[in-house]
Formats: C-alpha cells, sequence, structure tokens
C-alpha cells in the first residue's frame, strides 16, 4: 500500500512514459493528448484508491481522545482466586467499599461485610483512624489492632493502595507471637526468681557464719551449713532442669529413630530410685507387667528423665506410706501406656490445664519445701511430644493424681 505522494510521482512518470512512447511512434498532437489524458486519469484513480489517515474522533479538532482508566485488579477474576488461597483475611476496596473478601477475611469478620463501608467492618478506633489518614501518597504504616476481634488478642492491618481509589487491606494475627514473647519474658523472670531465691538465703547464712565465733556456736554452724547444702543442691537441680529442657526444646522437630525397651527403662528407674536417698521409696509399687519387652522409638536418655519426674512427683506430693503405683500396659494393638498414680491431696480441676508450664505450681510453698522446681512436668510434656506421646493428668481433690502417657510401638 502506497501513502498519497508516492502514489503521485508513479501517476507522473506514467503520463511521461506515454507521451514519450507517442512521441516515437510519431503521433500526432491529438494522440499525444489522449494519452496524456489516460495517464492523468490512471493516475487520479490511484490516488483515489489509497486510504487516507483516519479522521480525529473529536471531530478534526486535533484534540487527542483521553486515554480509557486501566481496568481495576480487585475485578480481574484471577485476583479472587488468589486472595481465597491466602490463609490470612485479605480485604479489597473501592472508595472505602468493600467490594471482595477472601475466606478467611469472612470467617473472621463476616460475610455481611461485603458492600459495606470498610471503616464499619472493622470495628477498631485505630482501623477507623489509619484508614482515614491514608491519603495514597506514601505507604501507610502498619496498624496495631489491640483486643481485636476479642479481648487478649492483637493483630496488625496493613493498606496497599492501588490506582483508582482502590485498596488492598492485609490482616495478621499476632497473637500467638505476643504470647510467646510473653512466655519468654515470664520465663526469664521465674528462673532469675527460683535462682535468685536460694542464693540470697545461701549468702546470708554465710555472712552469719562469718560473724559466729567460738565452740558454743558448732550446732548452729553445722545447722546453716545443712541449709546452704540444701540451697545449692536446689540451685543445682534447677540449673540441670533448665538445661534439660533447652535441649528438649531443640530436639522437639527431630523424632527419634532408635528402638528401645521402655519396660527395662522403667525397672532400670524404678530401681534407682529405691537406692536413692528419695523420700519413700518404698512406697513405689510396680504393677507386674511380665518381662517382655515394651519396643519404642526413642531417646533412651529422655525416655528416663519422663518416667523419673513422673515417678518423684508422686512421692512428693502423695502423702507418706500410700502407694505409688506404676503401670506399663497396653492401649491397643499400636500402642502402650505408662501410668504413674498417687493417694495424695490431689489438685483442683482448674489448676490441670496449667501443671505443664514452666515454673506453674500449685502450692508454692509446698512446691519450695519438698525441693520441687516448677519444670518437672513441662520436661515430662517435652519429651512425650516429641516422641509422639500423648500426656494425660486426672486428679480428684482428697484421694490422688494419675498420670500418664501413651506411646506407639515401634513397628
Amino acid at each position: 500500500m502506497f501513502d498519497r505522494l508516492s502514489s503521485l510521482v508513479i501517476a507522473l512518470t506514467l503520463v511521461a512514459v506515454a507521451a514519450i512512447f507517442a512521441a516515437l511512434a510519431g503521433g500526432d498532437a491529438l494522440t499525444i493528448t489522449l494519452l496524456a489524458a489516460a495517464g492523468a486519469a490512471a493516475a487520479a484513480i490511484v490516488h483515489a484508491a489509497v486510504p487516507g489517515p483516519p479522521p480525529d474522533f473529536d471531530g478534526g479538532t486535533g484534540t487527542p481522545e483521553p486515554e480509557a482508566p486501566p481496568p481495576s485488579l480487585l475485578r480481574h477474576p484471577d485476583f479472587a482466586r488468589w486472595a481465597d488461597q491466602e490463609r490470612e483475611p485479605l480485604i479489597g476496596t473501592a472508595d472505602n467499599v468493600v467490594t471482595i473478601a477472601n475466606d478467611a477475611a469472612v470467617r473472621l469478620l463476616g460475610r455481611h461485610i461485603v458492600g459495606a463501608d470498610i471503616r464499619t467492618a472493622i470495628r477498631h478506633p485505630a482501623a477507623t483512624e489509619g484508614l482515614a489518614a491514608a491519603d495514597g501518597a506514601s505507604p501507610p504504616p502498619p496498624i496495631d489492632l489491640v483486643d481485636f476481634p476479642r479481648s487478649g488478642q492483637r493483630w496488625t492491618l496493613r493498606i496497599a493502595e492501588l490506582s483508582g481509589g482502590d485498596r488492598i487491606i492485609f490482616l495478621s494475627d499476632r497473637s500467638a507471637i505476643d504470647a510467646a514473647d510473653r512466655m519468654r519474658s515470664d520465663f526469664v523472670a521465674n528462673a532469675s526468681h527460683e535462682l535468685r531465691t536460694p542464693l540470697a538465703a545461701i549468702l546470708g547464712y554465710v555472712e552469719t557464719l562469718h560473724d559466729l565465733t567460738g565452740e558454743t556456736d558448732v550446732p548452729t554452724r553445722r545447722r546453716f551449713l545443712s541449709i546452704i547444702e540444701r540451697e545449692a543442691r536446689r540451685m543445682q537441680q534447677l540449673v540441670i532442669d533448665l538445661l534439660s529442657i533447652s535441649r528438649v526444646e531443640a530436639d522437639r522437630f527431630r523424632r527419634p529413630t532408635t528402638p528401645v525397651d521402655l519396660a527395662a527403662i522403667v525397672r532400670t528407674t524404678i530401681a534407682q530410685l529405691q537406692d536413692s536417698e528419695e523420700a519413700r521409696p518404698k512406697d513405689i509399687v510396680a504393677l507386674p507387667g511380665g518381662n517382655a519387652a515394651v519396643p519404642v522409638l526413642g531417646d533412651e536418655a529422655q525416655l528416663a528423665q519422663l518416667v523419673h519426674n513422673i515417678i518423684s512427683n508422686a512421692l512428693k506430693y502423695g502423702r507418706a506410706g500410700t502407694p505409688v503405683t506404676v503401670e506399663l500396659i497396653p492401649e491397643d494393638a499400636d500402642r502402650v501406656r505408662l501410668s504413674v498414680s498417687d493417694e495424695g491431696d490431689g489438685i483442683a480441676s482448674d489448676h490441670l490445664p496449667r501443671l505443664t508450664e514452666r515454673f506453674y505450681r500449685v502450692d508454692e510453698a509446698r512446691s519450695r519445701s519438698v525441693g520441687g522446681t516448677g519444670l518437672g512436668l513441662a520436661i515430662v510434656k517435652h519429651i512425650a511430644e516429641r516422641h509422639r506421646g500423648q500426656l494425660d493428668i486426672a486428679s480428684e481433690p482428697g484421694k490422688g493424681t494419675r498420670v500418664s502417657v501413651v506411646f506407639p510401638l515401634a513397628a
């Protein structure tokens, strides 16, 4: 396809060629004139056949047509498909009206939020203020939603500004992170307190011993030294338990793969407790379960610590002269239950969910008097979880407590 100028040049060339051929042919002036007229007509036809430039849509004024606005991302079908795959709540708004909410947002805020004003959909003063302050010129900072949607929870709200007044709002749950931070803070505070208490007692008695003189103070010295020894051993046990729980937590994602005999571990631990200086060693009653091996996949040292902690707790908190019963019995074809029962004062039901928390004590004074660190059951819980065991604590006030762990048998 030629443009107008090219077509005109071609037509004039044709006219010139026609005139030259007519002259060479010896034609008269009339012939030359007819040939020239034919060439001009051909040029006109060629020129007319070439399309001209497209007409202006503005009526020829020369003003460019305004560009159409870009399509909205929120209305693209792939956006809705992606949004529903997100685990955290995601909301799309156009001029502050909710146009899309993924499944997580609907579960959190309700299906009625679609079509509602975002400032009423998220009923929180900080969200209302932050959404009103966002101007689209710069990325707004994250907004903390404290006690949202229920007391004790915390979420963060982030705003992504799009063109045309559209927004994408992301909600992230930070409640678990806050709980973990509080747990770490409580752990450090409790550990410091547990170490500081015996340390203060040791330092106080040492200072008193320095001031004692004469032979008349020998009985007092001995009493003070026994207290110092007891508090030092308490600190030593606390450090051992802290190291133990740290090691167990470090290994919690590594499943044991070594087959061990749980029955042999239980028998060895009972024998060690009966030969030790633990109080009431003769009260341990191991119900006969045969000499057959009970194979489980486990860490032998950790399982021995689990059995030791459960039986020691029963000895400490059960009434003197009453049996501490240890059982290892099949739960079903694939599992075995280790159960330790005492006949102590029992534990109220509201304390049971917190017994495996670090440093949690039902009776703090009694726990300190029997040498408890508040970490025994926390260690048991972590060891049981690493070995895919199910820990269960049942108690009835005035009758006693039973702690049991169900382990899967090795294939």
